[in-house]
């Protein structure tokens, strides 16, 4: 679940096959999407980054851990990515399923497990981009990618971007390529070491 200090809003995707669309945000404050300026900001950097397609992440396997409203994994969707979306939560699970409803995502296009970030299942394959938008200042985003690589979501190609509240200054096992700050927000960049 993604907890952020600006109040909840429903969510509109901001580029792609479903841009403009607009999605119900969760009925309370306990589950609050990445605001439009992160997430803008963010995707464009994955887009210069991946140059796949129309929208720039097309075939990108793409993993949205501590999914909550699932604003990430839908924008990565919108913009061409294969996604898997993790939320322990019921709540979550169920705005993330009708969401991918409502989009009539195709089939293959989108997984929804329940399933813990710091307590993965093992992955089929490592995926090329993780997303972790822990609940806002928990700082779960090093426990988090350790576990994700060692159930094997990370690979040694796999970029990781972890949303956080205060500077990571180091994060075991990974190299810090960039960090942005937006308000109360930070983006790192993160690639596994060696």
């Amino acid at each position: 679940m993604s907890r952020h200090p600006q109040g909840s809003r429903g969510l509109r995707l901001i580029a792609g096959a479903y841009k403009g669309r607009r999605l119900p945000g969760p009925p309370d404050d306990r589950i609050r999407p990445t605001t439009d300026r992160v997430r803008e900001a963010l995707f464009n950097l994955l887009a210069h980054r991946f140059r796949r397609g129309a929208h720039g992440l097309d075939g990108v396997r793409l993993l949205d851990a501590f999914a909550g409203t699932g604003a990430l994994g839908l924008e990565a969707l919108s913009r061409g990515a294969e996604v898997t979306f993790l939320d322990t939560s019921a709540e979550a699970r169920r705005l993330v399923a009708a969401a991918l409803k409502a989009l009539e995502v195709p089939p293959g296009r989108a997984r929804l497990l329940a399933a813990d970030a710091l307590k993965p299942p093992p992955a089929d394959a490592p995926m090329e981009v993780v997303l972790l938008d822990p609940p806002y200042g928990q700082e779960l985003g090093p426990p988090a990618l350790a576990a994700l690589a060692a159930a094997g979501w990370i690979g040694p190609e796999t970029l990781a971007v972890v949303e956080h509240a205060r500077p990571l200054d180091a994060v075991p096992g990974f190299t810090i390529e960039q960090s942005r700050t937006f308000g109360r927000s930070s983006l790192t960049l993160v690639v596994p070491e060696g």
